[in-house]
């Protein structure tokens, strides 16, 4: 098969990882706050009010036993859509916060082997700015590409970045919605021959503008109010970032093969807790297809018993 040459800028590699009190790290670089009075920071913590410009540096190390040259950049923070997990915005797309207003001195920079190298940058903070969280990164990309084995050439581009958590000055809105909530199920052919399965769908909403912590809670009631599952949920971001919105999934194994019921999902973090449910009806496929089946034949019995009630007796 013919080879295609693709180079891939985006950041295929953003070590950004929960905070620890570590740098950003892959294992040949990292990237973190320069040393301060206040000691080893692992992230840049900032606090600002509209207008106002601070002055900070970030360090990049260089691990190999060869230089390294960066791209040094800031970028905007996002959650994830696969699992909501920290992630930053590429060089060539639209910034508008830490991307937009922090600058590095230097916007590219060379560590030699086994040496570190330190840059300040500054942050602007535009008037105007919305009030609450702005997270980001300081990132350091490599300017090297790395080829890929596969019938397909890629280039692959990695960058490290230290986290930047900025808190601009004003009013903090924190709201938490759950949305969309859906349940479907995988049901065995025959009732009682196999175990049932139902997939719990939501989004989580970030609706303010501060980062938040959140922890969601799952219970489904079946007929009458009974309880049917109670659980708290672990796969879910440590992070929600502002306005950003996760979609969610969540595994029922064991669901009960014939129950009317609702789940209902409480998602909650510091002041706020919001809750949203959805209906169910499950049922076995095969006492479905049966039911089907009936309803269906009872209707052409019925359209048959209204055809011969209007013809005239005689004709």
């Amino acid at each position: 098969m013919r080879k295609l040459c693709v180079i891939l800028l985006g950041l295929i590699t953003m070590l950004c990882a929960v905070p620890a009190a570590h740098a950003a790290d892959n294992g040949n670089w990292s990237v973190y706050p320069a040393a301060s009075e206040l000691g080893g920071r692992p992230y840049f913590y900032l606090s600002a009010d509209p207008g106002t410009t601070l002055t900070d540096r970030v360090t990049v190390t260089n691990k190999t036993d060869a230089p390294l040259t960066f791209r040094l950049y800031a970028a905007d923070a996002y959650n994830t859509e696969r699992d909501g997990g920290f992630a930053v915005r590429t060089q060539k797309e639209k910034q508008r916060g830490v991307g937009a207003w922090a600058r590095p001195e230097r916007d590219r920079v060379t560590v030699p082997a086994n040496s570190s190298v330190t840059v300040p940058y500054t942050l602007t903070v535009p008037e105007g700015a919305e009030p609450g969280d702005h997270p980001g990164a300081l990132v350091a990309l490599d300017e090297r590409v790395s080829p890929s084995t596969g019938p397909v050439a890629v280039g692959i581009q990695q960058a490290v970045g230290a986290r930047v958590y900025l808190r601009v000055g004003g009013p903090t809105v924190p709201a938490l919605s759950v949305e969309d909530v859906a349940l479907t199920h995988a049901q065995p052919l025959v009732p009682g021959t196999g175990e049932s399965s139902a997939l719990i769908s939501y989004t989580l909403h970030n609706r303010g503008n501060v980062t938040l912590n959140p922890k969601v809670a799952l219970k489904a009631e079946g007929l009458f109010g009974r309880d049917l599952l109670s659980r708290d949920l672990k796969k879910i971001p440590s992070e929600l970032l502002p306005r950003q919105k996760i979609r969610l999934t969540e595994r029922w194994s064991g669901a009960p093969q014939l129950e009317w019921g609702e789940v209902r999902l409480t998602a909650s973090a510091r002041d706020v807790r919001e809750s949203a449910g959805a209906s169910f009806f499950a049922l076995p496929w095969l006492l479905a297809a049966v039911l089907a089946a009936a309803l269906a034949g009872t209707g052409v019995w019925a359209r048959s018993r209204r055809v011969r009630a209007r013809v005239p007796r005689g004709s």
